[in-house]
Parts: structure tokens; sequence; C-alpha cells
């Protein structure tokens, strides 16, 4: 079944060099020559360009107008803003369109014709297009007649910039084998491949780009190494475990654990940020400080309990216990009923934290910052809290908090050697159980 050609919204012509000027055509061969393009239909390709367009470098022009909403001065207009008429024009060429989509016989026939590679009007060549969409086949194609392998886009972009999908490492690696620089900086962010594999948790690139030579410990224009950049992404849980690949690779390379971006938050600062235990307890045990603080006085610790409350599903009592496990100063103990009503949701939190102190004097006034639904839904543990109001703590909880404090930061390593059940284990290690005693 014959592929449909994509819709093309807004007016579509293109500019054809005749003589000294460049003229402009329109009409349904424009619109049929942009359709084989699209759709990757060589036979139809081939006969529009000797009956209409030779010349194999003319730039297409697709202007649009769209309607777009504008906040303008609340003077002006009100203080919501207002639709305008926003005028587009996007410029490219039949090679980068055909590259885009990965239609390798179409780009080959291109090429055949006097295609240049490195053009790019719209600011983008057809090797980055090729890389931006993972075709392999379409960018070794362009290398093979002498494509640039660092062109840079109007971004500042190299094609190893835009390799970042699991499905591009085929053009990354195409791309070094012509001599792309895995050094390069690009764009506004001044980062490298590396940090850009690293931003989207690519760890089979960053393999390719340390066994070429990449500085592990290189900063971007944010301070940021590429582990920091791998850390302060938000990641899906899905992709999680090849992030997690990804750090252990960098710190084996020799990535600093305890590395500061410009605002002085090192990689555990922005693990922790996102909930993240199993990197936290990986960056811990490659010696990144548990109580750094970073310019706003924030610890790791901290940064976990801002995030307690939105992000239940990534089980922050986890990654608090790694840091405690690890030495992490606690809370100020004045400061424990601000955190009461910022984690009200996550009980499971209060229990680890509230745990790490011998003794905690509890008020019956932090039942007002608690809401009571919160309170209703997490009946169990509100009551045993409550209950510690007017009673010391248990002799097994000062023991507990005995061996931690011999123990130190350390707990994490000594806790599971001692001749103990498991159960007896866990509770040492914070273990959250549901109710406080």
């Amino acid at each position: 079944m014959k592929r449909q050609p994509e819709p093309v919204t807004g007016k579509l012509q293109i500019f054809q060099k005749m003589g000294k000027e460049p003229q402009a055509r329109a009409g349904w061969p424009v619109l049929e020559y942009h359709a084989a393009l699209v759709t990757g239909d060589l036979d139809r390709l081939k006969l529009l360009m000797d009956q209409f367009f030779q010349d194999a470098n003319v730039v297409f022009e697709i202007k649009k107008d769209e309607m777009e909403w504008q906040v303008k001065s609340p003077a002006t207009f009100g203080p919501s803003g207002l639709w305008t008429l926003e005028y587009k024009r996007e410029l490219t060429t039949p090679l980068c369109i055909a590259a885009a989509r990965g239609h390798t016989a179409c780009v080959r026939h291109l090429l055949s014709r006097g295609a240049d590679p490195d053009a790019s009007p719209g600011g983008r060549g057809a090797l980055h297009e090729a890389c931006l969409g993972g075709h392999t086949a379409c960018a070794q194609l362009l290398l093979q007649h002498r494509a640039d392998p660092d062109l840079l886009s109007a971004d500042g972009l190299a094609p190893l910039h835009l390799c970042r999908t699991a499905a591009s490492l085929g053009c990354a690696q195409a791309l070094l084998e012509h001599g792309a620089s895995v050094q390069r900086v690009g764009g506004a962010g001044l980062d490298t491949p590396l940090h850009v594999a690293a931003q989207h948790g690519l760890d089979e690139h960053a393999r390719l780009y340390l066994g070429r030579g990449a500085l592990v410990n290189a900063r971007n224009a944010r301070g940021e190494t590429a582990l920091s950049a791998a850390c302060g992404t938000a990641r899906r849980p899905d992709e999680q475990a090849r992030c997690l690949r990804l750090c252990a690779l960098l710190l084996r390379c020799g990535a600093a654990a305890d590395a500061r971006d410009e605002d002085e938050r090192s990689p555990l600062h922005k693990a922790c940020g996102h909930a993240r235990h199993g990197l936290a307890r990986l960056l811990l045990r490659h010696g990144a400080d548990a109580g750094a603080l970073d310019y706003g006085g924030a610890s790791p610790l901290a940064r976990v309990l801002h995030t307690a409350a939105c992000a239940p599903e990534a089980a922050p009592q986890r990654t608090l216990q790694e840091l405690l496990n690890h030495g992490s100063p606690t809370v100020w103990p004045d400061a424990f009923p601000k955190v009461l009503k910022t984690c009200a949701p996550a009980p499971a939190v209060l229990e680890v934290l509230f745990n790490s102190y011998p003794q905690l004097r509890v008020s019956e006034s932090w039942k007002e910052v608690i809401p009571e639904e919160v309170f209703q839904m997490h009946q169990p543990f509100y009551q045993s809290l409550f209950a510690l109001a007017h009673s010391p703590r248990c002799l097994q909880h000062l023991c507990r908090c005995a061996i931690r404090k011999l123990f130190s930061r350390k707990c994490f390593y000594l806790v599971p050697q001692l001749p103990l059940p498991k159960s007896l284990q866990n509770y040492l290690l914070l273990e959250p159980e549901g109710v406080l005693h």
C-alpha cells in the first residue's frame, strides 16, 4: 500500500537558483516533490527531478501563519494576554527532509545528483537530521560523501550533540570513525557529547565516548560534570536502571563523586532531589559527602524532605535511610514540626527521621499541622506518634541509637556484619515498620 504524504500546513514553495537571483516556484510539482521526499517514494522523486527539479540543492520554504497565546503588558491588554497571529518561516532542503525520515535510497539519489551534504539553510544540515532521527544508514552515506562530521548548526551543535536516543548509537560510531571530535562543546550550555549522553541516560553512548578519550570530569557552562548532569535529570521508572549503569560507568572511569556545580550542588544533592535511593547509595559508597551544603544551605537530606510529599512512588524513605546510614546530620530538633507539616502525607519518611533521634519531645500541638484526611489515612502511625507525647522511647530504640552512634557513618557497612537476625539488622538500619515504639 502506498504511503500517504504528511500534510503540509501553510504555504510551501521552493527556491531554485536561476542566473544571479533565486527564483521562487510553487504549485502542484512542489507539493508532489515534498510528498515524495517525505514518504520516500524514490520512483516519483526521480521522475519529478528529471522533469522539474534538476538542481538537487533547491531550498524549501514553508510559511506558516499560526495563532499563538502571547502574554502582553497588563496595562494594555489586561492580566491574561491575547491571541496573536504569528508568522513562521522554515527553510530546508530535499536532502535534509529525506535524511530526517531515514529514506536512505532517496538520500543516495540526491547525493548522486549533486546535493550538498553540508547545506543547512534552516540551521541544521542533513547529518544533524539523520542523527536526531537515529538513522545510521543515512548518516554513514552522508559521511561517505564528505559531510562535515563536526558541522555546527545555527545553535552551535555538532551532529554528536544530536545523538540523543539509544537508536542513534550507530550514528555516533559513524561520526567518530569519520573524525568527529568527542571533546567539542556546543550550544548555549557548552555541553560535550558526554554531557548529552549523561542527560539522556545513554550508557552505551557514554562508554563509546569514554573509549575515545572523552574527559569524564569536563564541565559545561553550569559547572556540571557528566555525572552531575546524569543525576540532575528526572527519569521515568523504566529509565532508572540504565541511568544507574551510566553513573556506575562514569564513577569507574574516575568521575568525581562530590563535584559541585555553579550552585554548589553535588551529584548527591541532585539524586536526592529526585529521591533515587539506588543512585544515592552508589554515590555515597563512592565517597560522596552526605552532609554537603549547597549555596542555599540545603543538605542532600533536606532535598529528600522537600521531595517526599510530591513523590511518594519513589519511596523517599529509602533515600533518607541511605543518607542517615552514611552519617548524614539529622534535622535540628526544633525544626521537626516544619518537617511534619511538609511530609505529613509520607509517614514512612517521618518514621525514619524520627527514629534517628534517641529522644524527641512530641507536642500535642503538632496535630494542628496534619490535615485531617491525612491523619485518617495514616491513623495507626499518627496515633503511635502522639502516644509518645507523655512517655519515653522504649529501651530497644535507645540501644539502637547507641549502636548507631558508635558505628556513625559506617552503619551501612558494619550493621550487616553483626551476628544478628536480619530483622534486627533492618531495625538498626531504620527500616520503617509503620508505627513508632
